[in-house]
Parts: structure tokens; sequence; C-alpha cells
């Protein structure tokens, strides 16, 4: 049966790399390997649990239902602007500087391809009118795009804020200072790519890039994004300047205080984040509860015991294992979503046998996956962009390659 479930993976990950449906994928290769192994059950009721998660379900639900009311009222381009447009007065940081940008934006839109349509709108064209080649200024927007990582809406961090037993705010802050460390070294790392390419500096644009000279920034859509992050950080544990709130509430603040300060079409903004509700549900807890069923049918047919005991072999094959397996599918497939999310089901909770916190494990997966798919030529974000500048997507993987794995690595040794 081990045998079996070994098969079964493989194909499953290599469908997903061929961009089979990702859900349908999962859920078929769950099914089946609950069948061999005699719980049909098993499958279904896993998938069914996740579908009703009171830990989960509201929080990626309002989450994406705010990020649409974000986008629908433009706020989300007011940020970007007003923080772009800083960048450009020091044409010596611009590099670095748009990574940590589109990286902070990132923490306040979770959506690596929303993110990137509306950071690259505004940071491709101003990077290249400062000299910058096309790909060069694709690039450091992509690779800002793994900043979702702390988001407490990302789907993982309530999935391992769960597994561990704590609150989601805990879980960022176990591993923001390695993740932020290593986006730094990533940002510098992409600057000495493009010194030695001599890409930095010297490219004429031409006459039919956009200019956002026109753009007048409203300070106060700009700073509509980042109070729902602000409230769950002064209500965290660690900061307690104010009662603590949950992901939801705080979501719910910020869409009433955008409907309330921005004065939008009440209807229409009612509609988007009802959208996105049902997005989020459809998109993100679809996939959540399909790589449930997959995670219990490797569990049925005996797989997960038999990663379990191999990794209880060595904490070094868990670390390797956590970091670069995600990493790598992220980077053939373009997600690594669904590794990250097996990952999570079968092997995290047993963290502790191996001499690992389940947070740590459990963030360490999510992490992986979001850095290898800011190498992926096939990457939604990474296509987006890669068009604004009128490039190949593989220009835009090959100056990100070094960067990804030495800053999965630097959060590899420092959080494990």
């Amino acid at each position: 049966m081990i045998i079996a479930g070994i098969v079964i993976v493989i194909a499953t990950f290599v469908l997903i790399v061929k961009k089979y449906e990702t859900r349908f994928v999962l859920f078929i290769s769950g099914m089946l390997m609950c069948l061999i192994g005699g719980m049909l059950s098993a499958g279904t009721t896993a998938f069914i649990k996740e579908f009703t998660n009171a830990g989960l379900v509201p929080t990626i639900c309002t989450v994406l239902g705010f990020s649409y009311v974000m986008e629908y009222t433009s706020c989300s381009a007011h940020m970007v602007y007003c923080i772009s447009s800083a960048l450009k007065r020091v044409p010596i940081i611009i590099i670095p500087g748009a990574v940590i940008v589109t990286f902070l934006v990132n923490i306040a839109l979770p959506s690596a391809a929303g993110c990137a349509a509306a950071v690259g709108a505004l940071l491709i064209p101003a990077l290249i009118r400062t000299g910058v080649h096309p790909a060069m200024a694709a690039s450091a927007v992509f690779l800002g795009t793994w900043g979702s990582t702390m988001s407490p809406g990302l789907m993982f961090n309530p999935q391992v804020a769960q597994l561990a037993g704590m609150d989601v705010m805990s879980v960022i802050a176990l591993f923001s200072r390695q993740v932020l460390f290593a986006a730094v070294i990533a940002a510098v790392l992409l600057t000495v790519i493009a010194w030695v390419r001599k890409e930095n500096k010297g490219y004429v644009a031409p006459k039919d890039i956009e200019d956002s000279e026109n753009f007048h920034v409203n300070y106060l859509k700009a700073v509509m994004p980042v109070v729902p992050l602000v409230l769950l950080v002064l209500g965290s544990k660690q900061v307690a300047v104010i009662p603590e709130i949950s992901v939801p509430v705080a979501m719910l603040v910020g869409v009433a205080l955008g409907m309330l300060l921005v004065r939008p079409n009440i209807k229409e903004t009612t509609c988007k984040f009802f959208r996105g509700v049902g997005d989020g549900m459809c998109d993100v807890v679809g996939l959540i509860a399909a790589a449930a069923c997959f995670t219990a049918g490797m569990k049925v047919i005996g797989l997960t015991d038999a990663l379990i005991e191999a990794m209880k072999s060595s904490q070094q094959i868990a670390q390797v294992a956590a970091a670069y397996g995600p990493f790598l599918i992220g980077a053939i497939s373009g997600s690594g979503n669904a590794a990250a999310l097996a990952f999570n089901g079968a092997v995290t909770p047993f963290a502790n046998e191996f001499g690992y916190g389940i947070a740590e494990l459990g963030s360490m997966a999510q992490i992986g996956a979001g850095l290898g798919r800011c190498m992926s030529p096939v990457a939604g974000a990474g296509i987006i962009l890669a068009k604004m500048a009128g490039v190949n997507p593989m220009e835009l993987a090959k100056r990100n390659a070094i960067p990804t794995i030495v800053a999965a690595f630097v959060v590899m040794i420092t959080l494990l």
C-alpha cells in the first residue's frame, strides 16, 4: 500500500505541475488512497470538515472580501503609489526598495497575483524610467510577492495556528524576524545581480511606457488597506495596546471604515465584499478541503506514518523536507499551496516527534512554498509582471533563482 501511495502522490504532483485542476486532482487522489486503504469515508469526512472549520473559513473569506473592497475603491492603488513615489526620489535603492515595498504591500493584500497587478502597474514603469532593465524591474516586484507569508489572512497561518493551539498573530510573530531578515538578503542579492548584469541603470525607456506622474494620491485611501493589519498588531499578545481582536473582526472593521470614509457606492461595495467572500470559499477553502482529503488518504494508506518514521531518524531530513519540498513544487508548478497543505496536514502535527515545534515546522513549509513560487516561470503573478514589462517569464525566474534559494536557506537555519 505504501508503494501504491508513493506512486499516487508522485502522479498527483505531476498532474498539478501539468496544470490540471488542483482541487480535483487532490480530491481524486485522496479518495483513491482511501479506497485502497479500505476507509473511503475518511476522505469525504476530512473534505466536509474543512468547510465548517471555524478557525479557517471566516478568516479566509473575510480577508478576500476586504481585499476586493480595497481594489474596488482603488485604495490599493493609492497605497502603492504613495510608497512608490518615495522610492523614485532615491534611485540608488530603487531595486531593493521595490522588492521590500512589494513584500510589505503583499502582507496587506495577500493575493500574489492581485498584489503583482497593483504594484507592478505603478512600480515597473517607474523602475524602467530610472534606467532599470524591464526584466529586472519585473523581477524585483515578483521577488516581493512572498510577503503574504506574514499575512494573517494567508490560508497557512490560520491552519498552522490551529494545529499548534496558538493565535494567528503569535504564529506570525514567531517567524517574522527571520522572514524579514531573509527578505532583505534576497533584495540585496537581486541588486547585486542587477549590478553584475549591468541592469540597474542605463536602460532607455521607450515612449510607450506609461507614466504615473498625473496620479494624484489620496492619503485617506492610501492608509485604508493597512487598517486591519494595524488593529491586529495593536491587539496582539505581543503588543496588547488595545483588546485582542480576531482577523474576521479586523477585516469587517476595515470594510466598514472604508465605506464610511471613502464613501463608495454602497451597493457595489457590498457586492464586491461578498464576491470576495464567495471566491475565498471557492478558491481557498475548497483547496484546503481537497488537500485535507489528500492527506487523509496518505494517512489511511500508511504513507504518512512511513514519512514520519523516516524523519524521526534525522532532524535534517525533516528540516530540508519542510523548506525545499514545497519550494521545489512551487518553483515547478507556480504554486506550492498543495505541497505545503499536504505537508502541514500529514507531517507537521507530529513535529515534536522529530525535534521541532509545530508552529515552526508548519511555517517553514509555507514560507518555502512562497519563495519557490517567486522563481517559477509559470506562476500567475510572474506571468502578469512579465507581460507588463514586455519580457518572457523565464527571464524573471533566472534572476530570482539565487535570491529565493538563499532566502529559503536563511529562514531554514534561523527558524529551525
